[in-house]
């Protein structure tokens, strides 16, 4: 009797790594191409049809050099502050998302990482359930195994929700400030950033006090360290398995000049909308590739203050 169950245990077991395994996405897919859609998108969608809605979701993607750095500093400071130092997983985060969960007996806090947070927006679900956290682990590690530190941040800066309908920076400037992702100034770029961790409750168009609160924290640090922990990830070595990434480009003007680079690819003169499924496409009205004007006002060492890696709120799960 003990065998039969051994051996169905062992079956099943067997079964399940064989079915992930064959349905594991292609991220190295990602390195050269933008996403359509996403897992998160398609079930908003499918909340939106059986609520008997209009299924419209405002996404427009556009490169690197086309997102405002503040926009990307904010996200940095605000969302996973050790973005650079971590391969896809913060072990520290975690520990203290468990300890914190642990306290309150409830499953809150998720530790994410913006690899993590991207992995799950992708091909995931919302849901807290240990097994989706378990395969959100495989594929944050095969994304940082495929992909650039700036393509991963450019993947989630693209997809991730910041609003209600509304996905990625470009569609979120747009519709909060009626101006380009590139426009965006501290103030706006540090609302956004905000509003990550629940994007429907802290509303970037009607902020409440959370949201405000959390805005005058990111542009502390984004005065502090927003340029420092940017500059990590365009300097970021090459993997050796990588080659050459068509969507990143050569790489070779990253860290030279400390600038953006115009790289590859990503200083693509298109951009992609999605509305109702149907394609859109803008002429180069705006300047891509340029060089990123750091300003004199920014300083490229941080005060003795302690920095957000050794304290601070890590951002939505």
């Amino acid at each position: 009797m003990f065998k039969r169950l051994f051996f169905g245990a062992l079956f099943l077991l067997l079964a399940a790594v064989a079915w992930e395994w064959l349905t594991f996405p292609d991220v190295e897919a990602l390195a050269k191409n933008p996403p359509k859609t996403t897992a998160f998108m398609d079930q908003r969608r499918e909340q939106l049809r059986e609520a008997g809605k209009d299924p419209t979701l405002q996404y427009t993607w556009v490169p690197y050099e086309r997102i405002s750095p503040f926009l990307r500093r904010a996200v940095l400071v605000a969302e996973d502050d050790a973005f650079y130092e971590h391969h896809g997983i913060d072990v520290k985060g975690m520990q203290e998302a468990i300890e914190k969960d642990w306290e309150k007996k409830r499953l809150s806090h998720g530790g994410s990482t913006i690899t993590q947070q991207l992995a799950k927006n992708l091909y995931l679900s919302p849901s807290r359930n240990p097994l989706r956290k378990i395969r959100e682990f495989f594929l944050a590690r095969s994304l940082e195994r495929h992909l650039t530190k700036k393509r991963i941040l450019e993947l989630y800066l693209n997809v991730v929700e910041m609003g209600e309908r509304i996905y990625g920076a470009e569609a979120a400037a747009r519709a909060y400030f009626h101006r380009p992702a590139s426009a965006l100034t501290p103030p706006q770029a540090a609302l956004l950033a905000g509003c990550l961790p629940n994007p429907r409750l802290m509303n970037p168009a009607a902020p409440n006090k959370r949201l405000h609160s959390r805005q005058t924290m990111i542009l502390s640090r984004m005065r502090r360290w927003g340029y420092l922990f940017e500059q990590e990830v365009l300097t970021e070595k090459k993997k050796e398995t990588t080659g050459t990434d068509g969507t990143d480009g050569t790489d070779g003007t990253d860290g030279t000049d400390g600038t953006d680079g115009t790289t590859g690819t990503d200083t693509g003169t298109t951009e992609t909308t999605v509305t109702t499924g149907t394609t859109e496409t803008t002429g180069t009205t705006e300047t891509t590739g340029t060089t990123e004007t750091t300003g004199t006002t920014e300083t490229t060492t941080a005060p003795p203050s302690p920095s957000p890696r050794d304290s601070g709120e890590r951002g939505q799960e």
